[in-house]
């Protein structure tokens, strides 16, 4: 039921972390992946892990922030494999920031990085899903979408957007495609490093975690592989928690009051 024999899947942010790993997965149940991301070196690490496995990889160099770029990978899998299947919308992030410098600019352009190119990718997907019988959507969101912390008003309101962007697009594209989203906890990726190299710091999230512990990418792409497959084909407009357990937010910027 995890198998994805034949499948063709686009991966954006692959290039490291969650979507490098969710790539790999994919390609392990037999899909063959386009992957994209800012790095063509990253890209090329992870495209040789993938043929590896007996699967075919793509790699397409982009700014991701582009919507003609990201919705043009849909077009590319078409043109190289002949179909698409699957599309995993992990590309997006903000960096924290106070109340009074989260400018309106800064917050259109996190809303743009993890919303609106997720709309153009699926948006170019869904007819050539469409023409294959169907297809699944996963999208990467965050516990910040559903938790409150001082620093993250920005990038907890794109992600927020993002999880019923899921809800809505799962209405809308019912039955034959499924949309999904991961709602993911503190995972110890590129984009972690900076805090989890501190002892302090890594400590304290740990403890603040039910679970004891920092996520793995590894422990998401067992959850992106699962939405992808006919292991949840039951399964749309749903925000799988992928967390370690937390609910509140387990890392603290400390931001004085104003």
């Amino acid at each position: 039921m995890f198998g994805l024999p034949g499948a063709v899947a686009v991966v954006t942010g692959a290039g490291r972390g969650i979507g490098a790993a969710s790539a790999i997965a994919l390609a392990e149940a037999g899909a063959d992946v386009v992957i994209s991301a800012r790095t063509a070196e990253q890209l090329a690490e992870v495209a040789g892990k993938i043929e590896a496995l007996g699967r075919r990889a793509v790699v397409v160099a982009a700014d991701l922030s582009d919507v003609d770029a990201v919705a043009a990978l849909a077009h590319t899998a078409a043109e190289r494999f002949g179909r698409l299947d699957v599309v995993v919308n992990n590309v997006g992030g903000t960096l924290p920031n106070t109340f009074l410098t989260t400018t309106p600019d800064f917050l259109e352009d996190a809303f743009h990085f993890n919303v609106t190119t997720a709309h153009a990718l699926t948006g170019a997907a869904v007819p050539l899903m469409l023409e294959g019988g169907g297809g699944s959507v996963v999208n990467i969101a965050s516990v910040m979408g559903r938790l409150a912390g001082r620093g993250f008003l920005a990038y907890g309101t794109a992600k927020a957007a993002l999880t019923h962007y899921t809800r809505l697009a799962a209405t809308d594209l019912a039955p034959r495609i499924r949309v999904n989203a991961i709602d993911v906890g503190s995972v110890h990726t590129s984009a972690l490093d900076v805090v989890a190299r501190d002892e302090k710091i890594r400590t304290s999230m740990e403890q603040a975690t039910p679970l004891r512990r920092l996520g793995h990418p590894d422990e998401v792409a067992a959850a992106v592989l699962f939405l992808a497959s006919r292991a949840s084909g039951y399964t749309t407009g749903s925000v799988l928690r992928v967390d370690g357990g937390i609910g509140a937010p387990n890392l603290d910027f400390n931001l004085p009051d104003l």
